[in-house]
């Protein structure tokens, strides 16, 4: 990855990522990625093409019937192409993620139409997800979810570094899994020290773009909602628009410094006792094996400081074919997160969230997520060579 550049974007790379053994690999996942956006408008199409041949095989007095339905076609695609526009832009940006020395090569592959034989489903659907994530993070629509699952976490860091009764512009928050941003912005904006860290390049591409290219809010407008094509009520809910970003990062610049790092958590912090909070959101579920996670956070913490995380378990190698995965309950992780060292100050479940839900669809899916504060002891130290004292 690169270093952090001087071009003052909020989002940069990090240089501790050993480029040499996983540039293959790396450089796979990004012309994936590139040749799902480059496919989205053809992938998405051949629904809509599919079920209009189906249509015309009907009765022709179910056609006659159908008639309103059938004239949201159009619409839809309409709809589709506006989503490709802005893809384009997205796209148009993608090198600014780069340093100078990988940029050409990135030129170069955002030029070539990739075929879309090379797609599987799951690259395809992630385009679809990110759409959805821009109406999460950086919409009034997602304000309800915003509030749900990012005021908790803002609220707990306020609440252990008081912005009145110390500087918290030298507070260090990291954001693992940061996706589209948006958490990490808001604590940047309040004055803290905040890092956001992500692998996807699938949000590391809309990051950028969200984050340094929109020069003023509402500036954008996406249909979010077209690829559901079931539980709706209404014909207009399928192709109801949404804009963004309802607040400009370049309008209303952080007071705080902020970054956006990429790169495999586990990989790029490897510095012990360097931060002061750390704030997972829907996060620690992505590992394989989640013991991992919880020792680095705790390694990485400095003594005194504090883990807030919010979220479920659902564990997303569990389910996926040649993938070695752990799922251990929240009974078991808590044990785990004890034995590690860490003490609980806030312990709560049942917490009601959301994560990219359609607002007007038929079908509402919401998880009872955990919500905990934890606190790395005083006393904690660590040994010369990176274990911690008493673990084993």
């Amino acid at each position: 990855m690169a270093s952090p550049s001087d071009s003052g974007d909020l989002l940069n790379h990090d240089e501790s990522v050993d480029m040499d053994s996983t540039a293959a690999q790396e450089r796979q996942n990004f012309e994936s990625v590139i040749a799902a956006f480059l496919n989205y408008k053809v992938s998405s199409l051949q629904k809509i093409n599919a079920t209009e041949a189906y249509f015309s095989r009907l009765p022709s007095h179910h056609q006659e019937m159908l008639k309103k339905y059938t004239g949201t076609f159009k619409k839809i695609r309409d709809c589709i192409d506006q989503n490709f526009n802005i893809i384009r832009l997205l796209l148009m940006h993608v090198n600014s993620i780069f340093d100078e020395e990988q940029q050409q090569p990135d030129k170069a592959v955002i030029s070539h139409n990739y075929p879309e034989a090379r797609l599987q489903f799951n690259e395809i659907e992630g385009v679809e997800i990110t759409l959805k994530l821009f109406a999460r993070d950086w919409s009034l629509e997602g304000a309800e979810e915003r509030e749900q699952c990012y005021s908790p976490i803002i609220d707990a860091i306020t609440e252990a570094f008081n912005p009145e009764e110390c500087d918290v512009s030298r507070v260090r928050v990291l954001v693992p899994g940061a996706g589209l941003g948006r958490l990490a912005y808001e604590l940047a904006y309040r004055g803290y020290f905040c890092e956001g860290n992500e692998f996807s390049y699938f949000m590391l591409i809309a990051s950028n773009f969200i984050l340094n290219k929109c020069l003023y809010a509402d500036q954008h407008t996406l249909y979010p909602w077209i690829h559901q094509y079931v539980n709706n009520v209404k014909r207009e809910d399928q192709i109801r628009p949404i804009t963004f970003p309802d607040v400009s990062p370049i309008q209303a610049p952080p007071s705080g410094k902020f970054n956006m790092v990429a790169g495999d958590f586990l990989q790029v912090y490897n510095d012990w006792d360097a931060w002061d909070c750390v704030a997972t959101c829907f996060f620690i579920d992505c590992a394989n094996n989640v013991v991992e996670f919880v020792e680095r956070i705790y390694r990485i913490l400095r003594p005194e400081g504090i883990w807030v995380n919010l979220g479920p378990l659902l564990y997303h190698y569990s389910d996926i074919l040649n993938e070695g995965s752990i799922e251990p309950t929240y009974e078991d992780l808590q044990s785990v997160i004890e034995t590690v060292g860490f003490k609980f100050l806030r312990n709560e479940t049942g917490v009601r969230t959301k994560y990219s839900q359609n607002p007007r669809s038929m079908q509402q899916s919401e998880y009872l997520s955990v919500f905990f504060v934890c606190q790395k002891p005083k006393e904690a130290t660590t040994s010369d060579d990176g274990e911690l004292d008493g673990i084993e």
